[in-house]
């Protein structure tokens, strides 16, 4: 599909895995395929024929390095003879089927051949018999010896080879066989692709793109923190480990930078994005710009020329260059006559660069140098990201020449409210082809994941592109004159529209308000539909972007939606703008495959005519057929229940819990509904209260049948209905919508004001409004004391905002709770524990209130003036300064404004933004965190906030940026002065959009990732291995190199392999994790500093001190940034720096560090908690080193007594501090010994030298990894042996409870017994034992869960 060579419109047979035969529309892919295994960098990319149709998308570049799965050197770009192409060699393990049979695929047979090709060197190469010629091309194009070339194809046996056939169809082609490279004549479109490739080449280090988020680039600053130390573990992943001997400790330079200390306050933020010493790039030519003598007259082009260049040299030659169909050469013409003959002497070379480096030295030179630098980068730094990721701060650059990206902006069509050069993608047929492609074995279902996945990741890049153009005013609207809210766009094959309240829908819900969020609550509706992935019910691609204050909607388009009225093509749901509703059958068979996982309750409404009409979903969703004959189901935004908390009802009382705390509370709009996790973990706590009441009802049953039985009445007598209607009655008093399945689900559409309901189902809404005043309570009852719990005892430590985001969503708790959660904090007997949480809380209350105040802010602000009215924001906002003055356009530049020129903003006046004033901002701030958190600031300025709540300004304007999308220069903000704006026009740099779209998962990888956590927390690390190196396969297969799940796979591999003493392995692995974080998350967040601690660690394992030390200083860096130095990750990392330090011979330093770790595990965790006594051992430690005996005790006595009383005394760790204080004591006594003998004796006494405390290094990598939650024995596997045999006994108990229940059943004539769901009993507590293996979860967590805890286990 990737690389078919076909037109975008035509109609092409697809070959295998996808079915012979069968002809699909070519999917157009605007970037490569990267694959990245474990143990190397494997490359797919699209192909040329990519630049056609995505100019302003240059391919990027591959892997470079590593090695492959299969044992080969991976693609170098020329550094080695010997490359190897990747193979599709996918497999699996036993339990990723369904029906838990392994699926085994075999591996492709490999083969390898030889490349020739003019002015190189011959070129071995190993490849699969699977593969493309086309494969081959690519790599070609990337080694460093032959990138220059583009335009060629290659020969067999005098033969040419097709570029999209697959080697197998090759004839004759075997091991040893050699393919020659033929240039190829050129046409214009190939002198255009093959520019953009030189362009690229020169461009590659240039990390301008990487700080503006353009074309799918984002910075890596690992290099720069590494300093070159190990820079050759990048080409060879593996690393000798040194000696002790080869680096001595007194040579190291650990000294930590002033900024990290502890108490310092002065952090820099300019090192946020550190560069190499040789960041400039090298300049290799002056300007290559196209020629104005384009294009060709027709008498040249009857001569074979396509285009002109002019070009500078850096000897500042002018030059004229004519691209022909043979190549390029130089002609005579100058700026003011053409002369298109070849210039004397003549030079006619097939490539732009073999022409550069004859006629320029200094060209020659510098790109050799670049060339070089090109390859040592790591990989992972040139793949492209599958979205784009935006950097809220950037270093200044000066904007420099780019012809490429200038001739784009020219002649792209978009300014002129035209379809895009070509025929345009249809984006709604790609996304439902993908999910109609076949999946019955493993090979099918990935290929099937990975079109899907990257088909959307280019919808997105699109739908985004799109919306910016939308905002800015560059696409014309299809109704131009009805009111800017109301306007609707199409563009691309995608439909356009604002996130207002254009046709009065939500007028009665809230508004515009309701509107905005009512895109929200539809995403995630079609979210969870998409996960379903039920036959012959569709979904529409969705993306939801923020930019410049608006909120644009992006959506695919339904075939002949827009040919037809409204609601003609409605087979379901709401018509006639709401006044009629209706149903269909095959939408409700559909329709019921979904309400079982989604909880949703089949119900009858009334129409217009009082008649019954079936539903099976929120009566606002639409069933539309389209004109290709799916079923697309759209407006699903109250798929999930309301949460009534925040939906005052009249005549509805909710629950005393609820009553409490003050709900239900009037919000800015009635569209307020719950998370799906919420109800997944009400639906499991109704499940285990079914199954805890059925227990004790089944032992009671057992008394009275032993009784019966022990009397003189028969078994036969028993009354076995007694028990069944004692079950049924259970499931009514649980709520269940069926006595004989408990089953609980809900109605969405019981509170919606316009909807009817008929006399038979008045029972089943008394039981669902039961049912959502239940599951109200649960979430403040419940869920809400779950999470602050979980806060307080360290199993979740959000560092920021969007750690703080995920973790609350993962509970299934809205955002809208945050300041109800900062009050319950306030009053909870934990709040020592929890002001790191509390001042989380706090800040995201701020920023997102001052977000919601900027959006209609932005929209009455000129385009012209935005820099201006957002450093006014940020001035008022953030800054000391009493008076900030906005400054506005000077007159004669407002005056010459073309008052007749449509802009896209809400009409108003063009200054009032103006006036705002930091008093006026913080009241209004104020007001709606009451409004919208219900929570009380009571803060007249940011310097009360910051006094208050203990925030720092810097964290603050990072929140505010990201939420915002907002990017400002990256130098030192002076935010106290009070005689100056902090903010200027200057330091806001751009505005980015921050979207929202569907999250394509590979489940195939994840379920072995899964088993590959479950499998190493039993103590079976090699088989976790394997299984890690598996889903780590599966996982590139979908998503390329370069994605969250694959981040948290690699960390995990590299902890794996660090337990088994593999720590060159540990740090390569380890080094993409960090890498992979940096380009996907960010460059600050929280993951990204967890890994760069993990490496770290290995590299100190690995004798590395001061590589170590470094990386540990960026990752204390980055947290003080983030989250300031009050926070209890602070304390891990302090104590992780001041152990390296001891290792490092520099004990005065290392006291400083470990000093302030003791002090915040004071605070965080207790006088008496473990943390604590560590901490204080760890210091006992450093000052016996220092022979400072006597403090030493005092500190070791403070740990002897933690772990007495809370390990008793036969503990391991007891002993071990009490033999040490013994020891420490001893020395103590005998220094205070030695010291009175000098003092009486004189210094001439002879005694035995007091022995300090040394500890060597393995003695502190043991420490660390304590530090670190890092277990390397097997005590875990015997605990865990032993808590399974204690379940066994007590799943066989539950068995054979179930097994007497299920007999009684079937005695009495019952043939469906009660089911959980569907689940009989025996299947519940057959299934315990699997449950129970899975609640243990290996140190690292996945990607939503990690926020940074190392407590979880």
């Amino acid at each position: 599909i990737f690389e078919h060579r076909a037109s975008p419109s035509s109609l092409s047979p697809i070959s295998s895995p996808i079915g012979e035969g069968r002809y699909l529309p070519v999917l157009y892919m605007e970037r490569e395929l990267v694959c990245l295994r474990a143990d190397g960098m494997v490359s797919k990319r699209a192909g040329s024929e990519t630049a056609e149709t995505s100019s302003s998308r240059p391919n990027k570049e591959p892997p470079g390095s590593g090695t492959d799965s299969e044992g080969g050197e991976a693609l170098s770009n020329g550094k080695d003879s010997e490359v190897t192409l990747p193979v599709n060699s996918l497999s699996t393990a036993a339990g990723v089927h369904e029906n838990g049979v392994a699926e085994v695929n075999p591996t492709p047979n490999t083969l390898k051949v030889k490349i020739h090709a003019a002015g190189s060197d011959t070129i071995d190469l190993q490849v699969s018999s699977q593969e493309m010629v086309q494969e081959i091309i690519q790599v070609l194009m990337e080694r460093e010896d032959t990138c220059h070339r583009t335009c060629f194809s290659l020969q067999h046996d005098g033969n040419l080879l097709d570029n999209s056939a697959q080697l197998t169809s090759v004839e004759g082609l075997k091991d040893g066989s050699v393919l020659r490279v033929v240039e190829e004549p050129y046409t214009l479109r190939e002198v255009k692709i093959h520019i953009r490739h030189i362009w690229d080449l020169l461009k590659s280090l240039d990390l301008a793109d990487a700080y503006n988020g353009i074309e799918c680039n984002s910075p890596s600053f690992l290099t720069s923190v590494f300093e070159g130390d190990i820079g050759d573990i990048y080409t060879t992943g593996k690393r000798k480990r040194r000696s002790c001997s080869d680096q001595p400790l007194e040579t190291i330079d650990c000294s930590p930078p002033e900024y990290v200390l502890p108490g310092s306050k002065d952090r820099p933020l300019s090192l946020l994005q550190p560069l190499t010493t040789d960041n400039k790039p090298l300049q290799c030519l002056k300007s290559l710009t196209v020629s104005g003598w384009n294009p060709p007259p027709g008498n040249r082009k009857m001569r074979g020329d396509l285009m002109y260049l002019n070009i500078i040299t850096m000897e500042d030659r002018h030059v004229s260059v004519t691209a022909s169909t043979r190549g390029f050469y130089i002609n005579q013409s100058t700026v003011d006559m053409f002369n298109p003959k070849p210039d004397i002497p003549s030079l006619l070379c097939h490539s732009l660069l073999e022409l550069l480096n004859q006629i320029s030295l200094i060209f020659k030179k510098n790109f050799a140098i670049l060339q070089k630098k090109r390859v040592n980068c790591h990989p992972l730094e040139r793949v492209a990201t599958p979205f784009q990721t935006y950097s809220w701060t950037t270093p200044h650059r000066q904007h420099t020449i780019d012809c490429v990206r200038a001739e784009d902006a020219y002649t792209s069509r978009l300014g002129y409210e035209e379809q895009i050069t070509g025929q345009p993608r249809d984006w709604n047929e790609e996304l439902q082809m993908a999910r109609e492609m076949p999946c019955q074995d493993l090979m099918q279902r990935i290929v099937r994941k990975q079109t899907i996945f990257k088909v959307n990741s280019d919808f997105v890049a699109a739908a985004t592109r799109g919306a910016m153009a939308v905002v800015d005013g560059n696409i014309m609207a299809i109704n131009p004159g009805d009111y800017t809210k109301m306007q609707i766009f199409i563009w691309n094959n995608i439909f356009f529209s604002f996130g207002f309240d254009i046709q009065d829908s939500y007028k009665d819900s809230g508004g515009d308000q309701a509107a905005y969020v009512a895109s929200n609550n539809d995403l995630k509706g079609i979210q969870a539909y998409s996960n379903l992935d039920v036959e012959g019910l569709h979904v529409l691609g969705t993306v939801i972007v923020d930019y410049r204050g608006y909120r644009i909607i992006a959506q695919s388009i339904i075939p002949g939606i827009l040919e037809q009225m409204q609601d003609q093509n409605v087979m379901y749901g709401l018509v006639d703008c709401g006044k009629t509703v209706i149903s269909n059958h095959e939408y409700i068979n559909l329709l019921l495959k979904t309400s079982s996982p989604l909880w949703i309750q089949k119900h009858l409404v009334l129409n217009e005519l009082e008649q019954p009409i079936l539903l099976c979903s929120s009566v606002d969703c639409k069933g539309i057929v389209g004109d290709d004959g799916r079923r697309y189901f759209l407006d699903l935004f109250r798929t999930f229940p309301s949460d009534l908390n925040f939906l005052p009802i009249v005549g509805e009382e909710l629950h005393e819990d609820c009553r409490r705390l003050g709900f239900p509370k009037e919000y800015r709009h009635k569209l307020c509904c719950l998370r799906p996790e919420l109800v997944e973990n009400f639906v499991q706590y109704k499940h285990t209260q079914f199954a805890k009441l059925l227990k004790e009802k089944m032992r009671r049953s057992d008394r009275r049948k032993s009784l019966m039985e022990d009397g003189e009445s028969a078994t036969e007598n028993y009354d076995y209905m007694r028990d069944a209607e004692e079950i049924k009655a259970l499931c009514r008093e649980l709520g269940s919508v069926c006595d004989t399945i408990f089953d609980i689900r809900f109605n969405p559409n019981v509170y919606s004001p316009a909807v009817r309901f008929p006399e038979c189902e008045q029972p089943a809404l008394q039981l669902q409004k039961r049912l959502m005043k239940e599951i109200a309570a649960f979430l403040v009852s419940v869920t809400i004391p779950s999470f602050i719990k979980d806060c307080a005892n360290h199993i979740i430590v959000p560092a920021d905002g969007s750690m703080l985001t995920s973790a609350l969503h993962n509970y299934g708790i809205n955002i809208r709770y945050i300041g109800k959660i900062a009050q319950l904090i306030s009053h909870s007997e934990d709040k020592p524990f929890l002001d790191h949480i509390s001042k989380l809380l706090v800040s995201e209350i701020i920023t997102r209130v001052a977000k919601h105040i900027i959006v209609p802010y932005l929209q009455g602000v000129e385009i012209s003036a935005l820099s201006s009215a957002i450093s006014h924001f940020l001035n008022c906002l953030l800054s000391s300064y009493p008076n900030p003055v906005a400054h506005l356009l000077l007159d004669e530049l407002v005056s010459r404004r073309k008052k007749n020129k449509r802009k896209m903003r809400i009409p108003g006046n063009d200054t009032a933004w103006a006036s705002l004033t930091p008093a006026e901002l913080w009241k209004q701030i104020n007001s709606e965190a009451g409004e919208s958190f219900d929570y009380l600031l009571a803060c007249d300025g940011v310097d009360q906030a910051v006094e208050r709540f203990g925030l720092q300004k810097v964290s603050l304007l990072r929140e505010f940026c990201i939420k915002a999308g907002i990017q400002v220069l990256l130098r030192e903000y002076n935010f106290d002065s009070r005689h100056k704006p902090t903010f200027t026009e200057d330091d806001i740099l751009n505005s980015f959009p921050v979207f929202k779209h569907i999250i394509v998962k590979a489940t195939d990888a994840d379920q072995v990732y899964k088993n590959a956590q479950a499998t190493i927390e039993k103590g079976n690390l090699k088989e976790g291995l394997e299984l890690l190196n598996e889903s780590l396969n599966l996982f590139n297969n979908v998503y390329g190199a370069l994605h969250p799940d694959i981040c948290g796979c690699m960390s995990l591999l590299a902890r794996v392999n660090y337990m088994m003493d593999n720590i060159p392995e540990a740090i390569s692995t380890q080094q993409k994790a960090v890498i992979i974080s940096e380009r996907i998350l960010g460059f600050d967040h929280p993951n990204t500093i967890h890994e760069y601690a993990n490496l770290g660690l290995y590299c100190f394992a690995n004798n590395q001190v001061s590589v170590a030390l470094r990386l540990l200083y960026r990752a204390l860096y980055l947290m003080l940034t983030v989250c300031g130095e009050d926070h209890p990750e602070i304390a891990v990392l302090d104590s992780n720096i001041g152990l390296m330090l001891q290792a490092a011979l520099d004990c005065d330093l290392a006291i400083r560090f470990l000093q302030k770790s003791l002090e915040l595990n004071l605070k965080y965790y207790g006088a008496q908690a473990l943390e604590t006594a560590l901490s204080y051992h760890l210091m006992a430690q450093v000052y016996a080193s220092k022979a400072e005996f006597r403090t030493a005790v005092q500190h070791e006595k403070e740990a002897y007594t933690i772990y007495r009383a809370q390990l008793g005394e036969t503990h391991i760790r007891t002993k071990a501090s009490s033999e040490f204080l013994k020891h420490v004591t001893q020395q103590a006594v005998n220094l205070q010994r030695t010291m009175n003998e000098i003092y009486k004796n004189g210094s001439n006494v002879k005694l035995p030298p007091v022995q300090t405390t040394t500890l060597n290094n393995k003695m502190i990598l043991q420490q660390l990894n304590l530090i670190n939650r890092i277990v390397l024995n097997d005590n875990r596997k015997s605990a865990l042996e032993k808590a399974t045999n204690r379940m066994r006994k007590l799943i066989q108990a539950e068995i054979q409870a179930s097994q007497r229940l299920t007999k009684a059943l079937t005695d009495i004539r019952i043939d469906n017994p009660v089911l959980v769901n569907g689940t009989a009993p025996a299947e519940i507590v057959n299934g315990v034992e699997n449950v129970a293996e899975e609640k243990t979860v290996i140190n690292s967590k996945t990607e939503n869960d990690r926020v940074l805890s190392r407590d979880s286990v």
